[in-house]
């Protein structure tokens, strides 16, 4: 039976992952919505998508995918978009996401969300394919900022200003991952708070928390890594908050994809998530 969209809630969410299905499913955790990774229900059938459905009668769903390759040279996937388009049609998410990134080359993919050189011509070729899998979903998707570990000397517009020329163009939304700005800004010595208050505020839609680790390199630096395995980092709470102050309470979702701890723990986190969305709601009062 296919759900009714159900609008998503400026409050927080969770990831739905395997390890918690039966628990989840059973226990019904407070939590405003979910999240799952799209190409993890391509399958047509399985106890994968059972869950899903399961879970999706009791609360609202984002869809998050890894597989778009956005700003790839390879021809969209149209495999890939025929399932991508069944899923939403018989789960009714709320938010559809992807990366703004590039994985594929060749027809290969990489294990990886590959960040992309800021130029004009990879703004135009990606505002173009954005376009067409909005046409061919029939519906507006989200488009998430990447952490990154390199930069391109071609780049010529800063990460931030090319996510909103991205959005502008294209009419689709953004997906603020406040980690990911987090890591890449201490990665590449630019400010994580300027980045966040050039979003425009209409276009944000849904907000990332997550955890990060700490490498140090040869060289005696170190750099941080967008591992999604630890909680959220006192400096990233931070961050969130003053995003917040400038786009007012939104959808946000715990992330927590590796060393994955028991159900209420991530719960917990998205408390705390709560908590903070609750006193933005009574400032704005």
């Amino acid at each position: 039976m296919t759900q009714p969209v159900t609008p998503m809630p400026p409050r927080a969410g969770i990831g739905l992952r395997a390890e918690h299905y039966v628990e989840f499913c059973e226990s019904r955790p407070p939590v405003a919505f979910i999240e799952a990774h799209s190409e993890n229900y391509f399958g047509r059938g399985g106890k994968p998508l059972h869950y899903l459905h399961r879970a999706r009668q009791h609360y609202p769903l984002s869809l998050h995918g890894v597989g778009l390759s956005i700003g790839s040279v390879d021809p969209l996937n149209e495999p890939h978009l025929q399932r991508l388009g069944e899923l939403i049609e018989a789960l009714q998410p709320s938010l559809v996401s992807d990366h703004l990134c590039w994985s594929s080359v060749g027809g290969t993919y990489a294990n990886d969300l590959l960040p992309l050189p800021y130029t004009e011509e990879a703004l135009s070729h990606v505002v173009a394919r954005v376009q067409r899998v909005q046409e061919r979903l029939r519906r507006g998707i989200l488009l998430e900022n990447v952490s990154s570990y390199l930069e391109y000397a071609q780049s010529a517009i800063p990460e931030w200003e090319f996510l909103c020329e991205v959005s502008k163009r294209s009419g689709c939304g953004i997906l603020l991952d406040v980690n990911n700005i987090f890591v890449s800004a201490h990665n590449h010595g630019f400010d994580a708070l300027q980045y966040v208050q050039a979003m425009p505020r209409t276009a944000v839609q849904e907000i990332h928390l997550a955890g990060f680790t700490r490498n140090r390199v040869e060289t005696g630096v170190d750099i941080l890594i967008d591992t999604h395995s630890a909680p959220v980092a006192d400096a990233v709470w931070s961050l969130y908050a003053a995003a917040l102050e400038h786009f007012g309470p939104l959808p946000t979702l715990i992330e927590w994809d590796a060393d994955l701890p028991a159900l209420s723990t991530l719960v917990a986190e998205a408390a705390k998530a709560d908590a903070m969305l609750e006193v933005q709601d009574a400032c704005a009062a």
